[in-house]
């Protein structure tokens, strides 16, 4: 069976569910060309603004968030788009003209008030795009104008210009949603109020993302002083992960999901609770737009190897597995089992279950021996051990009323 990796969403035919989010590999018309050409089924352009949206960039505008090994995030100080409006309505019509079957997303923002959102959404949807990102979530520079970030955590003002754009489009319209806020189910709920026909999530997350702490200087250091930034790259996934699932609850229109996917299982995640789309910046931005082959490579192979016939068939998937935490079984208990034949004795497990654990852990004759009446099953050894030679295994099913009478 040959998995299908064609994919709808408001209407429109996406020939894979892999799309470039608006930032710097959409900066410019030939970028996004370029991506079209690897493979890419669609972009959503860098943020087009009104004429009356001011805008200016630093330098440097960037700073990592490393592991040992690579970078796991990005902050940035970026604003949106530097290019006029006249730049984008060109390069619009000359991208679909060239790329007739790919879609392509303006990401659009006006100035205060509905006259200019409603003014910027005609230009752009008469330019030939597919469809309109409202961008309610940028939360760098443009939150002093009240506008991105400002608009995304007031849910009537998004409820109220997602409307406004709506009465003079013919496009779909999508609204791109802030994780900063209290509750993103909330704000989803005042987009589709307004009539969105689609929700994007995740923005990046504000953050400060470190002190060079011999100078002093907040990162990035740009001649000396900085600011609060846009978290973005595989450390938020967790975060995307957790709104989106949360908005594919409380509504019913297609979710385009964006923040840390990097790799094509990222996506099935995404996809399992409830996104139709993903849409990827920062691993770009670190390994160029050529990781498509792969993510449309491994899609395809999970499909098949899984059985489902084509991506729809993921879409929400995990979201009834979703539950209260007072809903848990608290009958349902496992413990560790160790693989003998790789564990390096170097007792790492043991001296962190007595600090953060249960002091389950001892040298036996073997190696490492659990106790499973001092073990409260937290896993934490499982994840800590440097050979991975610790497994969780399930001990105790089942539940006693009295268990779930505590709540």
């Amino acid at each position: 069976m040959n998995a299908c990796l064609e994919v709808y969403s408001n209407g429109l035919r996406f020939e894979n569910p892999f799309i470039l989010a608006s930032a710097p590999p959409t900066a410019s018309a030939q970028l996004i060309k370029n991506a079209f050409k690897k493979g890419w089924a669609g972009a959503v352009t860098k943020t087009i603004r009104d004429e009356d949206v001011l805008n200016s960039n630093v330098s440097p505008r960037l700073s990592a968030i490393k592991d040992r090994r690579s970078v796991i995030g990005l902050e940035n100080i970026e604003m949106i788009s530097d290019k006029p409006i006249g730049y984008w309505l060109e390069a619009i019509a000359d991208i679909k003209k060239e790329f007739p079957g790919k879609i392509l997303i303006g990401s659009i923002m006006g100035a205060q008030g509905t006259e200019s959102w409603k003014k910027i959404a005609r230009r752009v949807m008469e330019a030939g795009a597919d469809a309109l990102e409202l961008n309610f979530s940028c939360p760098n520079g443009v939150t002093a104008q009240g506008l991105g970030l400002a608009i995304g955590q007031n849910t009537k003002a998004i409820e109220v210009i997602t409307k406004a754009v709506k009465e003079v489009c013919r496009i779909p319209v999508i609204v791109k949603l802030t994780p900063n806020v209290t509750s993103i189910a909330g704000a989803a709920r005042g987009a589709v109020k307004g009539g969105a026909d689609g929700i994007c999530a995740i923005n990046t997350i504000s953050v400060l993302s470190g002190i060079d702490i011999e100078t002093m200087t907040p990162l990035p250091d740009v001649d000396g002083y900085s600011t609060y930034g846009g978290l973005s790259g595989r450390c938020i996934k967790p975060i995307g992960l957790r709104c989106v699932a949360e908005i594919a609850n409380e509504t019913v229109v297609p979710i385009y999901g964006a923040g840390g996917i990097s790799c094509w299982e990222d996506a099935v995640e995404y996809m399992a609770v409830g996104a139709r789309i993903v849409q990827i910046c920062t691993e770009v931005m670190l390994s160029g737009s050529l990781i498509i082959d792969g993510l449309k490579r491994g899609l395809a192979g999970y499909l098949e190897r899984k059985g489902f016939a084509s991506v729809g068939e993921i879409c929400g998937v995990a979201l009834n597995k979703l539950i209260t935490h007072q809903a848990l079984n608290r009958g349902y208990i496992v413990h560790p089992q160790i693989d003998y034949s790789r564990c390096g004795k170097c007792e790492n497990c043991i001296e962190i279950c007595s600090e953060s654990g249960n002091g389950a852990l001892y040298v036996g004759e073997e190696g490492v021996i659990a106790d499973n009446k001092k073990c409260i099953g937290c896993s934490l050894c499982s994840f800590i051990c440097p050979n991975g030679a610790i497994s969780m295994i399930p001990t105790k099913l089942g539940i006693t009323a009295n268990m779930q009478a505590n709540f």
